[in-house]
């Protein structure tokens, strides 16, 4: 059988993303993704360059995943905040694997830094577009969409950060009905931070409240 170089990058991505979100950047280790991938280290620096960088491509392309989802659809803020949580929900090793980041790179600069700022940027721009700070002028009306991006992922990673202290607040023994209570109180707290903006700014157009 020929050898797929494709494939191959694809085994050690899925090993590297495991691998990653286990242990983060320090404490991973090439060997286990190799072994994990059936592949040898040759060719993970080969085509990764570093372990540094392999572990930045990981968490950019995770990140890609989520901003390029339909996942923060501005037409509907209960149904995009329920379809943000449920993908938080499935892929778990996303916020691991920004904790990890944070944790090893501090405030300091990250592994392609400036492309997933971009990414970040066009889900901003479709936003703005959407009509999110509109009635604003820029760069004010940008900022608003940039906030409500932030404010939306904080309050739908927040549950999936801390399950510990999920399991203790709600005081839920049975982890999907402590999520399900999540789920409906974070699109619930969204739907009300819209309507108050609505409220106090009646000429803009934020997400829509249904």
């Amino acid at each position: 059988m020929p050898y797929d170089a494709q494939d191959t990058r694809r085994r050690i991505f899925a090993a590297a993303s495991a691998e990653f979100a286990a242990h983060g950047l320090a404490g991973a280790r090439i060997e286990r993704i190799a072994v994990a991938a059936q592949a040898n280290k040759q060719a993970i620096y080969l085509y990764f360059g570093s372990k540094e960088k392999l572990f930045g491509a990981v968490v950019k392309a995770k990140v890609d995943e989520v901003c390029h989802s339909d996942t923060l659809d501005p037409r509907a803020v209960g149904e995009t905040i329920g379809q943000l949580f449920d993908w938080y929900q499935e892929h778990p090793e996303l916020l691991r694997l920004l904790l990890w980041e944070a944790m090893e790179a501090g405030d300091g600069p990250v592994a392609g830094e400036e492309e997933r700022s971009e990414a970040y940027r066009e889900t901003v721009r479709g936003l703005v577009e959407s009509g999110v700070g509109a009635g604003r002028e820029e760069p004010e009306r940008t900022g608003r969409a940039q906030d409500w991006m932030f404010t939306l992922i904080g309050l739908v990673a927040w549950n999936f950060a801390v399950p510990q202290l999920r399991r203790l607040i709600l005081d839920e023994n049975d982890e999907s009905a402590a999520l399900a209570r999540r789920r409906a109180a974070t699109i619930e707290a969204v739907r009300t931070l819209a309507r108050s903006q609505q409220e106090a700014e009646p000429d803009s157009r934020p997400l829509t409240v249904e």
